[in-house]
């Protein structure tokens, strides 16, 4: 990074992740610090930006740490946008196979293996609810199998059918009633080598739609693996795969193993550039 008396200049890539196709996947911008700016700056940044996720990162002597903030406010984890991070530091440094970021959720690893990048994230357990009454009466209480809410990360809604969590159209004061950060919708799918299918919604900070969403699968994986598993011991690492069919669209291979997911992906870099930041905002 580049400074001068009035201004920061700051490093910034526009990045699709959860894609091997350019528009497609999920786009979050990462920008590139040499110091961290006053969270203000940050948010306004991430608002500027536009996009579900910014993600901002610091070297903190040999460690590096990563933020991430939407339009509306900084949050704890998200997948995507760790996800394209990731791929700018490869992108950036040939021999590199291996990052390891600090976090507001802990340690969370990204590797290099062949065309995918794999992160290690925590797993995300969730609780049987009673389905709200604005649901049943929205979306039917016939199509709906079940509910679930994490309260570290999402309210979930499991349709009976695939074919109604693809035509699904979302109602967001419904949603933004709901406890938790999102909602997902979800259904078993199993064909084309897909075990499930997802829609994910966050109008609570400023967002709609997700095209795809990392974090959200932390939740949905151990969910799908003991549904679609009966066999599953519970203990050895367990494989699904996730479509989140949203109009971008995007793929999510998913590990689960004890008490951490690993997403497996792609990303390919949109655009690149520098922001000019006046100093005191």
């Amino acid at each position: 990074m580049q400074y001068n008396m009035e201004t920061y200049t700051i490093p910034f890539y526009q990045v699709d992740a959860f894609t091997d196709t350019l528009f497609k996947g999920n786009p979050a911008v990462v920008s590139l610090l040499k110091e961290w700016l006053p969270d203000e700056t940050l948010q306004n940044i991430a608002f500027e930006n536009n996009q579900s996720e910014t993600s901002f990162i610091v070297q903190e002597g040999k460690e590096l740490r990563i933020r991430w903030f939407t339009p509306g406010e900084e949050v704890n984890l998200c997948g995507h946008a760790t996800l394209a991070a990731a791929k700018v530091i490869f992108e950036n440094s040939e021999e590199l196979t291996r990052i390891e970021f600090n976090s507001k959720s802990g340690k969370l690893t990204v590797t290099q293996e062949g065309d995918l990048m794999v992160m290690d994230f925590p797993r995300i357990d969730s609780e049987k609810v009673e389905t709200p009454e604005a649901l049943k009466e929205w979306l039917g209480t016939e199509n709906i199998k079940e509910c679930v809410f994490s309260e570290e990360q999402d309210f979930m809604a499991i349709l009976k059918s695939a074919e109604d969590v693809k035509a699904f159209k979302p109602d967001y004061d419904i949603l933004k009633a709901l406890p938790g950060r999102g909602f997902t919708i979800t259904a078993e799918y199993g064909k084309d080598g897909i075990d499930f299918i997802s829609q994910f919604f966050v109008p609570k900070v400023d967002l709609g739609e997700d095209p795809v969403t990392g974090s959200a699968h932390c939740q949905l994986t151990p969910y799908w693996a003991n549904i679609l598993r009966p066999e599953w011991d519970g203990k050895s690492p367990i494989s699904l795969t996730g479509e989140q069919c949203s109009r971008r669209g995007g793929i999510v291979t998913c590990e689960l193993n004890g008490d951490r997911v690993k997403l497996k992906g792609q990303a390919v870099i949109y655009s690149m550039g520098s922001i000019t930041i006046p100093k005191g905002i």
